[in-house]
């Protein structure tokens, strides 16, 4: 398994495992819209943002970014926050965790979310924190088991474009 930064080729298959968390979509159906490549831009030029993946294959970092292969088998995004409180610590927040459905219960999401703490505890972050929503209790209790805390309440608010 190899861990590193999404690129455009793996657009679509990030957004297939986002798309549907219960059955694995060819990524080759997915249509990548204008919202989409603009959204993966932003995210690739922010060094507080970073869009990770778990594949299978051996992928080279020495090789053509653009010529990834091997098959996603995860995602998730990390935002970096600076903070003023708790004496200026930064955390990490996690986003969009997805495993594709054919691999669950071998460990991946585990392996998954010990790599992305491991990289924020290297980054100086002394928090990693993420929001779920509360109709996912498979994933709550996969995140308890990984020694996450409910420790507060989170709130949304949905803007109009």
């Amino acid at each position: 398994m190899i861990f590193r930064e999404a690129t455009r080729q793996d657009l679509p298959a990030v957004l297939a495992l986002l798309a549907d968390e219960e059955s694995v979509l060819d990524p080759a159906s997915i249509v990548v819209g204008e919202a989409h490549e603009r959204a993966f831009a932003a995210i690739a030029a922010d060094p507080r943002n970073e869009m990770l993946v778990l594949t299978d294959d051996a992928y080279d970092p020495g090789g053509d970014p653009e010529g990834a292969d091997g098959v996603v088998l995860g995602c998730l995004q990390l935002t970096y926050i600076p903070g003023l409180g708790q004496n200026g610590l930064e955390r990490a927040l996690v986003e969009a965790v997805r495993i594709r459905a054919d691999r669950r219960g071998a460990g991946l999401g585990a392996e998954l979310m010990r790599l992305a703490a491991e990289r924020a505890r290297e980054r100086g972050c002394g928090l990693v924190q993420l929001t779920s929503s509360k109709r996912r209790t498979a994933a709550h209790r996969f995140y308890e088991r990984l020694g996450f805390a409910r420790s507060h309440e989170g709130f949304k608010l949905h803007l109009a474009p």
